[in-house]
Parts: C-alpha cells; sequence; structure tokens
C-alpha cells in the first residue's frame, strides 16, 4: 500500500513540473537557425561572436537573446570561451552557450581561426578535408537557438553559461538523437525544407532541457527546485494561476507545510523567497501581454492579481525599468 501512495505521489510530481517546464518553456518563443554542418580538418578553428554581435549579424531585434550551440557528429572539437577554461566536446555531445560569451571552436588551430561571418558570407569551407584525410576530420553542426522574453524567467537564469550534455543517450522521455538524427537527414535534402528544420531545433533545444532537468545539480537552482516535490509542487501551483492570491500560507497548506518550514524550503531551494518568485513570474507574463496582446495595462494587472493599477504600475518599473505604457510602445 505505501509502494502504490509513493509512485502517485513521484507520478505527481513528474507530470507538474512538466506543466511548469513547458510554461517557461512556451514563455521564451524559442526559435532555431542553423549555421554550419561542415566537415574540417586539423589544423581549424571558427571565431564565434558574443550573443548583441552574433544577433546583429543575423539581423535579429535586441529584444532576442541569440545561444549558439554546437553539435559534434564525428572526432571532437576544443571550444575555447572568452575568459573561462577550454572544454572538450565530443562525438554525440552538444554545447550549448547560455552565457553569450565570444568563443572559438577549434582543433590545433592557433592564429589559423577565422570569423564565422566570412563563412557565411561566402559559403567558403578553407578546412574542408580531401579524400586523403577526410577519415580523421571532424563534422560540426552549428547554429542559434533564438530566446524572446528571458529577462525574470527563472529557468534562463539557472542555465550555466554552457551547457554540455551528451546527445546520443536516449530513454523513455528525451529523443534528441532522434531529432538529430532528422536535422541531418533534412540537410542531406537536395532542397532543404528550413521550415522543418527550425522546428526541429525548437525541438531540440527543449529536448536538451529535459535532459537537463533530470541531471541538474543544486548550481542549476531552477532545475534542481523543480525536482523536489515540496518545491515542485508550489511551482507548479504558481505557474498554473499566477493571478491567484496567493500567500506562503496558502502556498503552504498547498504543500502541506507549516509556512515557516515551507518557506525556508522554498527559498534555500531557488534563492528567492515564494512571494519574490511569483511577483517575477507575474511580471515575466504581464511584459509578454504587454508586447503581445491588445490587453489594457489595467486588464493585464487585473488577470495577474492587482487590484491596484498604479501599484502595479510601480512593481513592473521596479523589475523592467520602464513603466508599463512606455515599455508597451518600446516593444511594438
Amino acid at each position: 500500500m505505501y509502494k502504490t501512495t509513493f509512485n502517485y505521489a513521484k507520478t505527481t510530481i513528474i507530470e507538474n513540473n512538466k506543466c511548469v517546464l513547458s510554461d517557461s518553456l512556451n514563455a521564451m518563443r524559442i526559435s532555431g537557425s542553423l549555421l554550419i554542418s561542415e566537415e574540417y580538418v586539423a589544423p581549424w578553428g571558427v571565431l564565434i561572436p558574443e550573443a548583441d554581435k552574433l544577433g546583429a549579424m543575423l539581423e535579429l531585434g535586441n529584444d532576442v537573446r541569440v545561444v549558439a550551440f554546437h553539435y559534434v557528429k564525428r572526432g571532437f572539437v576544443e571550444l575555447l570561451p572568452e575568459n573561462e577554461k577550454p572544454l572538450m566536446v565530443e562525438a554525440g555531445e552538444i554545447a550549448i552557450c547560455f552565457g553569450g560569451a565570444a568563443h572559438q571552436i577549434s582543433q590545433q588551430a592557433n592564429q589559423l581561426a577565422i570569423p564565422v561571418e566570412s563563412i557565411l558570407m561566402n559559403g567558403h569551407n578553407p578546412f574542408k578535408p580531401n579524400e586523403s584525410n577526410k577519415a580523421r576530420s571532424t563534422s560540426v553542426m552549428c547554429g542559434v537557438f533564438m530566446m524572446r522574453n528571458v529577462a525574470l524567467n527563472p529557468m534562463f537564469a539557472s542555465l550555466p553559461t554552457i551547457l554540455h550534455v551528451s546527445a546520443s543517450r536516449t530513454n523513455t522521455l528525451h529523443y534528441s538523437p532522434e531529432v538529430l538524427n532528422w536535422i541531418d537527414r533534412e540537410i542531406q535534402q537536395k532542397v532543404q525544407c528550413t521550415f522543418v528544420i527550425e522546428r526541429l531545433l525548437e525541438l531540440l533545444c527543449a529536448e536538451v532541457l529535459r535532459t537537463h532537468l533530470d541531471s541538474a545539480s543544486p548550481d542549476s537552482k531552477w532545475f534542481y527546485a523543480m525536482r523536489d516535490p515540496v518545491v515542485g509542487r508550489a511551482l507548479s501551483m504558481i505557474h498554473a494561476q499566477p493571478g491567484e492570491d496567493w500567500s506562503v500560507s496558502r502556498l503552504a497548506e498547498g504543500v502541506a507545510m507549516s509556512p515557516s518550514r515551507f518557506a525556508a524550503r522554498f527559498s534555500t531551494a531557488l534563492g528567492d523567497s515564494p512571494m519574490a518568485y511569483l511577483t517575477k513570474w507575474r511580471m515575466n507574463i504581464a511584459a509578454r501581454r504587454l508586447s503581445e496582446s491588445q490587453q489594457t495595462v489595467s486588464e493585464v494587472a487585473a488577470d495577474l492579481g492587482y487590484e491596484n493599477t498604479a501599484a502595479f504600475g510601480r512593481t513592473f518599473k521596479r523589475y523592467l525599468g520602464l513603466p508599463p505604457a512606455t515599455w508597451r510602445t518600446g516593444a511594438n
């Protein structure tokens, strides 16, 4: 009997966490673009600019956070981020540079590295192998994830500067290998369907983050907290009804714990109090609605639990730096 109850509780936690993960992913309106799918023979190197410059190069708006990724299909890559230790990315692994720092991918490159824009502009690969050295070449797939509304998104804030995971192992939940194989097949088509590739890249990002959720360390606070049965349930309650009249006592009641113990456990896990987390998430939602919907400021405020529009405006400005109406004008 005890075993059945435990399994039911565990299943409920997993389902709740899926809901919160989906909510946070949807908030970022993720899209993807493939930049390079090439074979290189050492010595070679490609320079990737920092996120803002990469976004400008791709002619993306200031509201888009550009995140570079590198997947190694064969061989290995040395990833050299500015002011950080080098990272070896081997076959079947993917590195996603959420921190946005400029970096280099290479093998024994030294002074040979060239800017990625030169490859994109003329389509020429100066490090392409020939028949005699193809067997020792490296095959890489590089691109970007475009993310919006990352401000006040607790999931994004908890991501490491570089997320380095295996993309070659599959299980009952995650299908990164299948997604990558599908992308590779699309690339090989004589006429590539970029729409399909872009949608698959969105799915790839989600799959990698689901993998990270399963293995996150305490350093990835939000991901680690999602696996806590108490904190995960509270997050589910907040994300399911962000406009509800939540209090520490009401949330604590929902997880069957005393308010003081619940508040301490939540704050330890996330580094924010329950009410601070709720406010940040409400402001994230408010920013999206003001830029994407026709709701008035007072309607957005009311939906998010603010009876006083002026109080909502003060809170919004404190977190986003601008009054709601000004934010809307700038976003549109």
